[in-house]
């Protein structure tokens, strides 16, 4: 099946739908665009590197429509579903989706660097552009993390920042922390299966997890905000 690049809503019809940043992008419809403009730019989703779908050329609609018709594949949506499926990248259940803040850039995390020195080492500032990678008990995530700080605590070395996608730490300057503990997230849930109590453990998705992975802890923080509900979760492992 060959990709068609007729348009930007075209282009996102044919992405993964997963938001997941690596691509440098914060949204596959972001995307879309930039690879509107540059079908090479395609190269950077990993999620489509064995696809059939990839080409570099463009093809008519008529032709994306002659291939659905034979069902041999399935084009998935452009965005996360209104009804997620509640099933990780690997197959395993999970009890609802954690979003970021309205207006903040990422997913916001608390983290504690292995050498908690790191912070005031770096001079780590409110702003601050950061990389390093969880390790342990905390997550074992196989994934560099990059984010933007938010709040620096130096005498402890915690840091709360927002994790967000590479790109700008690789087009401009970052300060390197090292491996880090994951101590707590914090954000909106807006779509649950399960009602959430706290001092429950619970398998949660957060919204950009750049594999879909399913992690799990416990909420020991909720404010109901509508028909959503801001929540905090700490004791976090992932798997």
């Amino acid at each position: 099946m060959k990709f068609s690049y007729n348009s930007p809503e075209t282009v996102v019809k044919q992405l993964p739908g997963l938001n997941c940043g690596l691509c440098g992008a914060k949204t596959c419809e972001q995307f879309a665009h930039t690879v509107f403009k540059n079908p090479h730019e395609l190269d950077k989703c990993i999620h489509l590197k064995s696809s059939p779908w990839r080409v570099a050329e463009p093809v008519v609609e008529s032709s994306i429509a002659a291939c659905a018709a034979c069902s041999a594949c399935e084009p998935v949506s452009s965005s996360v579903a209104t009804t997620p499926s509640w099933k990780d990248s690997l197959g395993r259940d999970f009890d609802f989706m954690l979003d970021s803040f309205p207006q903040e850039p990422g997913p916001r995390e608390t983290i504690l660097p292995h050498n908690p020195a790191r912070i005031k080492e770096l001079d780590v500032k409110v702003g601050d552009v950061l990389i390093g990678r969880p390790m342990g008990m905390s997550c074992g995530c196989p994934i560099t993390h990059c984010g933007i700080a938010m709040q620096v605590d130096p005498v402890n070395g915690v840091v709360v920042w927002c994790v967000t996608g590479p790109l700008r730490p690789r087009s401009g300057e970052r300060k390197d922390i090292g491996y880090y503990s994951a101590q707590a997230y914090e954000g909106i849930v807006t779509a649950t299966r399960s009602e959430l109590k706290i001092g429950m453990r619970y398998w949660f998705m957060p919204h950009r997890c750049m594999l879909q992975w399913r992690h799990s802890g416990l909420v020991n923080f909720i404010n109901k905000r509508g028909d959503n509900a801001q929540i905090r979760v700490e004791g976090l492992l992932i798997g």
